[in-house]
């Protein structure tokens, strides 16, 4: 599976982008981005959907960390495609949702990473996906259901790597101009 290793590569470059932004938890991310799509493997496909194969793979056979199990089997809005599945109590049942954070985290780093392990904007992202599925596949319905979560997620994470990497005591350049300062 060539092009998934190239995005899996993509998407653990993108996480480890995030060091400054996740301090002690950038390790944890990092290794679940690496992870994050091992369910796609025929070989640990058990139920067809990948985030809970994998995560269930990681536990009972590499005895991961269950920080890392939750962040693989949420990853990228995998509730809503487990409800579309009829497996939402399934997965909420064995796997409990990560920090927000980190989960926003492995969702950024996934949500704007080509199949081909390019960075590109999460909306080309998302309309790529579609693209790959008919309107009427349940992934179709559940990428459009959790468009509007990924988004947020995304944006939540560039916000905090802006805001980590602005200078101290230097002001937005929005604040600037509304406080009548010329830039």
């Amino acid at each position: 599976m060539p092009r998934r290793w190239a995005h899996t590569q993509g998407v653990a470059e993108q996480a480890a982008t995030l060091t400054d932004v996740l301090g002690d938890d950038a390790d944890l991310v990092t290794a679940s981005a690496w992870l994050h799509d091992i369910g796609y493997s025929p070989a640990l496909a058990e139920t067809g959907f990948h985030p809970l194969d994998g995560a269930r793979y990681l536990r009972r056979v590499e005895r991961a960390d269950e920080r890392l199990c939750s962040l693989v089997a949420h990853h990228s809005g995998a509730m809503v495609e487990a409800e579309e599945r009829g497996m939402l109590d399934e997965l909420t049942g064995e796997f409990p949702l990560p920090d927000p954070e980190l989960l926003s985290a492995l969702t950024y780093s996934d949500m704007t990473t080509g199949p081909d392990g390019t960075h590109l904007p999460v909306e080309r992202r998302l309309s790529e996906i579609l693209e790959r599925y008919a309107p009427g596949d349940l992934v179709h319905r559940a990428v459009t259901r959790s468009r509007p979560d990924l988004v947020k997620a995304v944006r939540s994470v560039e916000a905090r790597e802006s805001a980590f990497r602005r200078p101290a005591g230097r002001a937005t350049r929005s604040a600037d101009v509304g406080r009548g300062r010329s830039l």
